[in-house]
């Protein structure tokens, strides 16, 4: 078919497709800029945060190389700035739990942790509960903030909680604000919580997210994605968690599976 044909097939002037294939292949001014902090970003394979990318481009603003690197999701990828937990602080806890993992009946011991998802197109935090009983997410939420109302909603989702049982938490300062411990209080719950720069003592909770990140993120090779495709792979995962995966501690069983059989 000739070109005249063709342009007239679809509705198009030969003149403007002549003047589309000149310019096909050539590159704009600012393509070419980000195109370049592109380059220099995967030379130092994203270690750099947009200050020191900046500082191989004089002639650009640091604000224009940070706008360009969150553009194309090429911040750095080494450490992810802590943002501080918002939440009026009242009071810390005694460690009730004392690291005793066992639980002779579900819903007895509860233990609670918020991660961070850093793999979408902004910053996402997982809040979750777990069942010590069978190691079960019984309640989870996933949000852009981490302030009291979002570890509210984990909370609110954990139904059947009798009281007197004992939930267990790090000393953030959503879990030590005064809305976060009337409510646990209201419920009944006996509030316990980890001492201060000990992980160990909220460890099943802090090695579910690792396995979660590990098995899941990690594995696919996956740093960069949509914050939909990470909330997705997230509830499938929590939902394999629960069902599906075995754990030889519940004789090779699913969480969901050994409390079940238990009954």
């Amino acid at each position: 078919m000739s070109v005249q044909t063709i342009c007239e097939l679809m509705g198009v002037a030969r003149a403007t497709y002549y003047r589309w294939r000149k310019q096909k292949g050539t590159q704009t001014t600012k393509e070419k800029r980000d195109q370049d902090v592109g380059e220099k970003c995967a030379a130092h394979k994203y270690r750099y945060g947009y200050r020191k990318i900046a500082s191989f481009f004089p002639h650009l603003a640091e604000k224009t190389v940070q706008k360009i690197m969150q553009k194309y999701n090429w911040s750095c990828r080494v450490k992810i700035k802590k943002r501080k937990r918002t939440g009026q602080p009242t009071s810390i806890a005694p460690n009730h739990l004392g690291r005793d993992f066992q639980a002779n009946e579900p819903l007895q011991k509860l233990l609670t942790d918020i991660t961070y998802l850093p793999f979408g197109q902004s910053m996402l935090y997982l809040s979750s509960i777990m069942d010590v009983y069978n190691g079960e997410i019984i309640a989870y939420t996933i949000g852009t903030t981490q302030d009291t109302q979002f570890v509210l909603d984990t909370l609110s989702q954990a139904k059947g909680i009798a009281s007197e049982a004992i939930l267990h938490s790090d000393q953030g300062s959503v879990y030590t604000s005064y809305d976060y411990q009337k409510q646990v209080k209201e419920r009944g719950i006996i509030m316990s919580m980890s001492r201060k720069g000990t992980p160990a003592d909220n460890s099943p909770i802090e090695t579910f997210h690792s396995s979660l990140k590990s098995e899941t993120f990690y594995l696919d090779g996956i740093h960069s994605t949509t914050n939909a495709c990470v909330i997705r792979i997230v509830e499938e995962y929590i939902n394999y968690y629960n069902h599906i995966r075995i754990q030889m501690k519940l004789n090779n069983q699913s969480p969901v599976q050994y409390r079940q059989l238990a009954v």
